[in-house]
Formats: structure tokens, sequence, C-alpha cells
């Protein structure tokens, strides 16, 4: 089959447009997809760099993010049909362990993402578990839907399950041109938050974020000290309630700072690196928090794809390229120079 790999960490250069890469092969309990669509993720970028913790068998095709056709079903498949059209829930866990019983199978014992544990796709076909797949969006195309699964559910189990968004309260979200950053601001719109702050690094993204429902746009530079001045300002003083983080050092001084007492800082990743400096006397002088979050549940996934149904909830698409030019795909992701989601097409 076609596919995107890579047979050693590193930088874009590394990837390799292969058209004879040996289509998986499906378990009983599992589906052979047809891909349709793949929207890129940071995740991809990471594993493709390398992470001292993710030790892979080489070479390795990434992709999370997944819309397409069912192809072949394994003898156990019983709730899917050959030729449905269908969204890749990205989560892989056992169903046994104590968090998975509790449903909390985001921090299952052998908690996977497809793309960054098993082979993605970004390729011809990928494998899943049945259970994985949902019925596409009929109101979607193939390239939207592959743009919601896991910043949406990732976005929605850091407002929703961790901050706990209440009607009135304030959000400062970073990046809010990216696609999780697109994702945040639509959600906590949903869940009632009153000023939702949405901060991007350009010009020409001021207007996109206020159409999906930013109170306030505001042009900072995320590595640029100082930008908590701005939120206090256009808080008058006050600070923010919650705020949506996923750059990571770059930021964090600065997101401390522009929180009220009592508030909470969501992360869900490390864009400029993997560790930050804090000054703790902040968090017990003024009772903040700051809390990981990583993807979402099950459970979760059903709830955002029903608000995706409904039209509650819409993925943004910045550009769709093909396959064969994920390289140039992924160095766009890198540029900054995109507004929501950059997808690819096999």
């Amino acid at each position: 089959m076609r596919a995107i790999i890579f047979r050693k960490n590193g930088g874009p250069e590394v990837l390799e447009y292969v058209t004879d890469f040996p289509e998986p092969q499906i378990a009983d309990d599992e589906a052979l997809v047809e891909v349709k669509a793949c929207a890129l993720n940071h995740l991809d970028i990471w594993v493709r760099q390398g992470m001292p913790a993710l030790k892979l068998p080489l070479p390795h095709i990434s992709g999370c993010d997944t819309s397409g056709v069912i192809a072949k079903l394994g003898k156990a498949c019983k709730q899917r049909t050959i030729g449905e059209a269908v969204v890749v829930f990205p989560g892989i866990s056992c169903g046994e362990c104590a968090f998975c019983e509790s449903g909390r199978d985001n921090l299952c014992n052998t908690y996977q993402i497809l793309g960054e544990h098993a082979h993605g796709s970004l390729a011809q076909f990928v494998k899943v578990k049945e259970r994985n797949l949902f019925p596409k969006p009929k109101n979607l195309s193939f390239e939207e839907t592959a743009a919601f699964p896991l910043t949406f559910l990732t976005a929605w189990h850091m407002l929703k399950t961790h901050a706990n968004i209440k009607e009135g309260q304030s959000v400062l979200v970073l990046g809010a041109g990216s696609g999780i950053g697109v994702a945040a601001i639509q959600i906590a719109k949903l869940l009632g938050a009153k000023t939702i702050i949405a901060a991007v690094s350009s010009q020409e993204k001021l207007g996109k974020v206020t159409n999906l429902g930013a109170t306030t746009s505001l042009l900072l530079n995320p590595e640029k000290p100082g930008f908590y001045k701005e939120i206090l300002k256009a808080t008058g003083g006050a600070g923010v309630d919650v705020i949506f983080e996923h750059v990571g050092p770059a930021t964090m001084k600065d997101s401390i700072r522009s929180l009220k007492k009592g508030g909470i800082i969501v992360t869900c990743g490390a864009t400029t690196g993997p560790e930050a400096a804090v000054d703790l006397r902040y968090f017990f002088t003024r009772e903040i928090r700051l809390q990981g979050s990583i993807m979402g549940t099950y459970e979760e996934f059903k709830t955002i794809l029903d608000y995706v149904n409904q039209g509650k909830l819409k993925p943004v698409i910045d550009c769709v390229f093909p396959l064969d030019q994920t390289r140039q795909a992924q160095e766009k992701m890198l540029s900054r120079n995109f507004f929501g989601k950059i997808v690819v097409k096999p």
C-alpha cells in the first residue's frame, strides 16, 4: 500500500513516501479502513522527532485522526459493515484494568494512541478495533471528519472534565489559531463561558477566532515574556478563571500570572519544550491549580460526536495536501502559518 514512513527519528526530511508498504493484517475483532483523510497533529511531529519514553519499531507510520471506509472486517465484528463510512476514535485501551472499568480509559495501564504507539493513518489503509469505529457524521466531508477527533476530544476533556467551566466564567485560549485552539474556543462557548480571550500570533487570525466565538482576540507572541499584562488589561486586572495551555515553557510563567485566585491552568502539550520553571508561591498564596490532561475517554468521544452531528461543534480546515506531500504539510504546521487543521488525503 501507499504510506508515509520514517526509518529513523529526525526532521521532516526523514519522511518517505512509499508505494509497497505491507497492507495491515487484521485480527478477528479488527477492521481494515481505507483512509479517505488524515488530519495532522503536533503528536505526529513529536513521534517523528522521537520521544525518550517512546520506543517504536521502525519504520513507523504516524497519523491518528482518521476518516475512511471499511474495507474488511474480522470474523468477530458484528456492529459495523463493509463499505460503511466511519470516523476513528484514536485511543486504544485494554478495557479490563481499574482505570478502564471506572470509565477513565485514557489512563489505561496499556493506553496507546493510533499513530503514536501503533501504525497510523498516513497511509492507504489502517487497522483498528471495531469498537473504535463510529459512523461518519453526515453533515461533514471526509476531510472535515478527520479534523475533529483528537483536538475536540482533548479540548473537551480539558475544559469540561478538568476545568469544569461554569456559566459566566472567563477562559484564555493560547495558540487559539491551532486545531486544538479552534476546538477550545467553540467548546468554551458551548459550556457557557462569558469571556473567551483568544491569543493568536498573526493579524489575519484575529477576525477568524472572533467568528468562532471569542469575545476578545489578542495578537500575542507566546514566546515573548510579559503577555500577562495584556491579559490583566483585558480583564480589568482580574485575570481569568481558566487557562487553556498547550504551548509549554514559553508561556507557563505568564499563564500563571494571568490567572485569577482559585483559577486553573489545564495543559495537554509542550510545543516549546518539556520543562517549565514555576514559582510555587503563586500556587499556595493564590490557591491556583495546574492540571495535566491527556486525550479523553471513549464516552466523552460519544458526547463530542453527538455535538458534531448536531452542528454545534465544527472543525475548521486550513488546507489539504496529497499523501506524497506530507513533508510539506508538516513543515507548514511547524511554520504556524495556518488556522485550524491541516489535512492529508491518500
